[in-house]
């Protein structure tokens, strides 16, 4: 299967935007994120960070350090890119090319496969990430994106 289309997951990131976001949201998208993956039996992480503070991380069963590790590298692409660590891997190779063949960047440090997503807040900008890591990079992504969707549905 494919790449998704790059204005697809531009959209999802214009689209997927927050009022506001304190630690309280932190915890609430987080524990529902946890809830539903428990449901589904799911083996990732979920990490949500705003501003370099970690203020939601829960590691369910079947996961390892690893997914730690690749938390941490998809965050640092949502950082130093402010798009989704997914559209960043998917826009190197709509070019041709690849990620770790062209950024420049350390692969060890950054990583641009699925499943980091920027956080939003409205008339701010990115000011984080909503990661998930344990899954298929673009199962990774669509988590995310889902969870996100549902949250912010939830919200009046």
């Amino acid at each position: 299967m494919g790449d998704p289309d790059l204005d697809v997951l531009a959209e999802q990131e214009r689209r997927l935007v927050f009022e506001g976001f304190d630690n309280d949201t932190a915890w609430a998208l987080g524990v529902q994120m946890v809830t539903v993956a428990r449901e589904r039996g799911l083996p990732v992480v979920v990490s949500i960070e705003r501003n370099g503070q970690r203020l939601f991380h829960a590691a369910l069963p079947g996961t390892a350090a690893d997914n730690d590790a690749w938390v941490e590298r998809k965050v640092r692409v949502v950082r130093r890119y402010g798009r989704s660590s997914y559209q960043v891997g998917c826009h190197f190779r709509a070019e041709g090319s690849t990620f770790e063949e062209k950024s420049r960047l350390d692969p060890n440090e950054y990583a641009a496969h699925g499943g980091a997503f920027p956080l939003t807040v409205k008339n701010v900008g990115v000011v984080g990430s909503i990661t998930v890591s344990g899954l298929p990079q673009a199962d990774d992504h669509a988590f995310v994106v889902e969870q996100i969707e549902r949250f912010l549905a939830d919200r009046p």
